[in-house]
C-alpha cells in the first residue's frame, strides 16, 4: 500500500515538474508575440483619439502616470503626449466615467490643449446590452459624435446630453449612459487644457508605483 502511495506520489510530481516546465517554456517562447500584438492594439486606440497627422513622436514612448479627480477617481491614470516637432499639441488621457448605469466606464480621450476633443473611445464597461452599449463604436457611430468638438470651460452647457440642454443625443431608453461618457469626456478636455503647464514635473510611466 505504502510502496502505491510512493509510486503515485512520484508520478504526480514528475506530472507536475513536467506540465510547469513546458508551461515556463511557451510563456518565454509566446511573450514576445504577446507583448508585440499588446503594442500593436495600444496604437491603435490612440491613433483613433489622437489622429496621426497631428504629431511625429512616438506617442506610446512618451507616458505619463496622473491622478485627479477630474478623472472619475483617484486611481493613476495613463497620459500619452503628442508632439509636433518637440512642441506638445495633444493628448490622449485614460478616464473613468464613475457615474454609468452599470458602474465604472472606462474611457480614453483624445484632446489638444484648447478644449477641443479629437476622439473618444470607451475600452470597458457593463452597460446594458442593447441600450447603452451603443457607446461602443461597434454598435453604433455615438461616440463620434465628440470628434472636433470644443468644450467651452466647465460652464459649457452646450456640452451635455439633450435631455440637460446640451447637443449630444441620448439613448432611447437609456439617458444615464450617455450623460456619464459625455460628463467624463468634458471634464476630461479640461483636464487636457491644464496639462502644458504641468509637463516638467509629470511622472513617466514605469517610474510610479502604479
Amino acid at each position: 500500500m505504502l510502496d502505491a502511495i510512493r509510486k503515485n506520489g512520484m508520478t504526480l510530481a514528475i506530472f507536475a515538474a513536467a506540465t510547469t516546465g513546458v508551461t515556463a517554456v511557451v510563456y518565454h517562447v509566446t511573450k514576445p508575440t504577446v507583448e508585440h500584438q499588446t503594442a500593436l492594439q495600444q496604437k491603435n486606440l490612440l491613433d483613433q483619439v489622437v489622429p496621426t497627422e497631428l504629431y511625429d513622436n512616438r506617442i506610446q514612448q512618451e507616458c505619463y502616470v496622473v491622478a485627479d479627480p477630474a478623472l472619475g477617481n483617484s486611481n493613476p491614470h495613463h497620459l500619452y503626449i503628442a508632439r509636433k516637432g518637440n512642441t506638445p499639441v495633444a493628448a490622449a488621457l485614460e478616464t473613468t466615467a464613475p457615474d454609468g448605469y452599470s458602474g465604472n466606464i472606462q474611457m480614453l480621450v483624445g484632446a489638444d490643449f484648447h478644449g477641443k476633443v479629437l476622439g473618444v473611445r470607451v475600452v470597458e464597461h457593463h452597460e446594458t446590452p442593447g441600450l447603452g452599449d451603443k457607446i461602443e463604436l461597434r454598435i453604433s457611430n455615438w461616440i463620434l459624435s465628440f470628434n472636433g468638438k470644443v468644450v467651452h470651460g466647465s460652464d459649457d452647457k452646450n456640452f451635455a446630453v439633450k435631455k440637460d440642454g446640451g447637443e449630444f443625443d441620448q439613448f432611447t431608453g437609456a439617458t444615464i449612459t450617455p450623460r456619464a461618457v459625455v460628463n467624463a469626456t468634458k471634464r476630461t478636455a479640461l483636464y487636457i487644457e491644464t496639462l502644458p503647464d504641468k509637463l516638467a514635473s509629470l511622472t513617466e510611466c514605469g517610474d510610479s508605483n502604479e
